[in-house]
């Protein structure tokens, strides 16, 4: 009878236990995913895109982003300071390509505070013209802005990336940089890590009309290292069911390898 009853008091924990459990793996893949987590975070991401929208050739190009984000609290506010350096493969019209460096984007975001479980972030956005090729960056310096809002669910995560981007010098001879981008962000947690996901960035050129808004599918799985370091891989391919103007991507396949690093390891 003894032994029934200590079976029976261990399921009943064991049972009571697992709601948190299965909690605890919900709030780390929402961390590796979430934008605005404040820990030190390199992204390996790369862009395939085997396809474009009414371009003559029918070229392909690839570009790998090399992104970073740090923590800081200067001037006594928390802020997450990100840059992205992309290593691009273009067409370089008529039939040859080029590779070589992109623009570099740096971005300050100040992270406001939490209304609810909402997080919200803002800050200023320079573009510098890094590009080794001009097929390959715009040859001018841009500033705009940038706004974040993340808000976890009980099934995921949802959040937006809104950036606003227009050139003030540079190369007088190129056209000049009037961009809005914005990113919706949609993740679905499956079980042990995996997760589904839709991140495609919609793109609209206010300088010469030329836009396009695709939507991604994908799937990820986060795993969590030693020293309490975090990797989350992920693939998603992209479609883009709007366009206008030439030279959008057909399709495009967005792929990475994200690590979240704690703060002092």
């Amino acid at each position: 009878m003894r032994g029934h009853i200590r079976h029976t008091v261990a399921v009943l924990l064991l049972t009571a236990a697992l709601p948190a459990v299965a909690q605890e793996a919900h709030n780390a893949v929402n961390e590796a995913n979430n934008p605005l987590t404040p820990k030190i975070t390199i992204n390996l991401q790369d862009y395939y895109i085997p396809s474009f929208i009414d371009a003559p050739g029918d070229p392909e190009a690839n570009q790998f982003l090399l992104r970073g984000l740090i923590p800081s609290d200067m001037f006594g506010l928390p802020q997450l300071l990100r840059f992205t350096l992309p290593i691009a493969t273009s067409p370089d019209i008529p039939s040859s390509y080029v590779t070589g460096l992109g623009d570099l984007t740096l971005i300050d975001l100040f992270v406001l505070p939490k209304a609810g479980s909402v997080t919200f972030a803002a800050g200023p956005v320079l573009v510098v013209p890094t590009a080794t090729d001009e097929q390959l960056g715009s040859g001018k310096w841009q500033a705009g802005a940038a706004g974040v809002v993340v808000a976890p669910q009980k099934w995921g995560m949802l959040g937006g990336l809104l950036i606003y981007q227009a050139s003030f010098a540079g190369v007088d001879d190129r056209e000049d940089v009037n961009l809005l981008t914005f990113q919706p962000i949609v993740n679905i947690n499956l079980n042990d890590g995996w997760y589904l996901r839709s991140s495609a960035t919609w793109n609209f050129n206010l300088e010469s009309g030329d836009s396009y808004i695709p939507v991604g599918a994908g799937v990820g799985k986060v795993f969590q290292l030693d020293r309490g370091v975090t990797m989350n891989a992920f693939i998603e391919p992209q479609y883009t069911v709007w366009h206008d103007g030439p030279g959008a991507p057909r399709w495009q396949i967005f792929a990475g390898l994200n690590f979240q690093f704690p703060i002092g390891r």
